[in-house]
């Protein structure tokens, strides 16, 4: 009884620890990871300084592009304290220290998908010592940002375009639905397609070579929403992964199942998320062909009530209802992940 015990306690403390760690390879294959995502920001909602924010970059090159915005510099110091950059080659700068020499020197661009504070904010506090580089978003975000934000009251108008003065530090790049765009100074291209919310969303399907990672903003699911716009995008990937290799996702699960649809606001549950991914998985064919897919839980919301924990309940049933095998990924600001 004694070693079944030490034997269990041995397994818990191995559990905890890769749980705790900052570098996760989140593979289910023996093929070599393709991409590497460290985590800035993983929450939705009313946290500052953990609000949605992603940095991705092919493990070929150094440098990254932004997935969301909503933190930047406080999530670039945090990853720095876990180690996230451990294995990236950083020419520190002597002026910007490592997390000035990271956003300046490393991330490329941002490709955001909607215009709301909690996916942006990061890159507007920030703007004032970043570096020239673009902003990828689809039209109408573009527009929002430059109409709300880069308007010369709310913030200075940092970009290209919109209301002068225009200080020029950021190009301002419209993505064009289901065509796909190089990001500059990186290996990568993205292809972007609108998604259902209260303003307009975007995912972005990222790829390199052969390998494809997406990445969903807020959403809210075809069943609620009528717009058909899921079902575009899991019939696009459904065609690419029979020559490609999708090797993961971000996508968001802001609220417990118990959230009635009629306030979902444009987001996803747990049963809403797995229902899309049955229907993905539909379109491909075959026996549980998501299995071992990496699906990583964002814009999870954050509670200041007492013995609220949306995380822990937004787990158990999402785990509860994972009958297509897919590898849930529930991440904590500052982890790395390789894809």
């Amino acid at each position: 009884m004694k070693h079944v015990l030490a034997k269990a306690k041995w397994l818990l403390c191995v559990a905890l620890f890769f749980v705790g760690s900052a570098h996760l390879q989140a593979q289910t294959s023996s093929t070599a990871p393709a991409f590497e995502v460290v985590v800035l920001g993983d929450s939705g909602g009313i946290q500052d300084g953990n609000l949605s924010a992603f940095l991705l970059r092919s493990l070929t090159e150094p440098n990254y592009v932004a997935l969301d915005a909503g933190t930047l510099v406080n999530g670039i110091n945090q990853s720095i304290k876990q180690g996230a950059f451990s294995e990236l080659t950083i020419k520190e700068d002597k002026k910007w220290g490592k997390a000035g020499t990271i956003l300046r020197q490393h991330v490329k661009g941002y490709l955001l998908s909607h215009a709301h504070l909690d996916h942006v904010n990061g890159m507007l506090v920030a703007s004032p010592e970043d570096s020239k580089k673009s902003i990828y978003a689809l039209a109408s975000v573009n527009t929002m940002i430059g109409e709300t934000y880069f308007n010369g009251k709310a913030w200075a108008n940092f970009s290209d375009r919109g209301i002068p003065p225009l200080l020029n530090k950021y190009h301002v790049v419209d993505l064009l639905p289901g065509t796909s765009t190089p990001i500059a100074d990186t290996e990568l291209s993205v292809t972007a397609f609108s998604l259902s919310h209260p303003v307009e969303s975007s995912a972005f399907v990222i790829e390199h070579g052969d390998d494809i990672f997406v990445y969903f903003g807020d959403t809210g699911p075809d069943i609620v929403e009528k717009q058909g716009k899921l079902d575009a995008i899991w019939t696009y990937l459904a065609k690419q992964v029979k020559h490609k290799n999708l090797r993961g996702m971000i996508i968001e699960t802001s609220f417990e199942n118990e959230r009635p649809h009629n306030l979902l606001f444009g987001h996803l549950t747990p049963a809403l998320l797995m229902g899309e991914l049955g229907r993905f998985a539909g379109k491909i064919g075959g026996e549980q062909p998501l299995k071992g897919l990496n699906v990583v839980i964002s814009h999870i919301k954050y509670s200041l009530a007492k013995n609220v924990d949306p995380r822990a309940k937004i787990t158990k049933q999402l785990n509860e209802a994972n009958d297509l095998g897919v590898n849930i990924i529930i991440p904590q600001q500052g982890q790395k992940f390789q894809f």
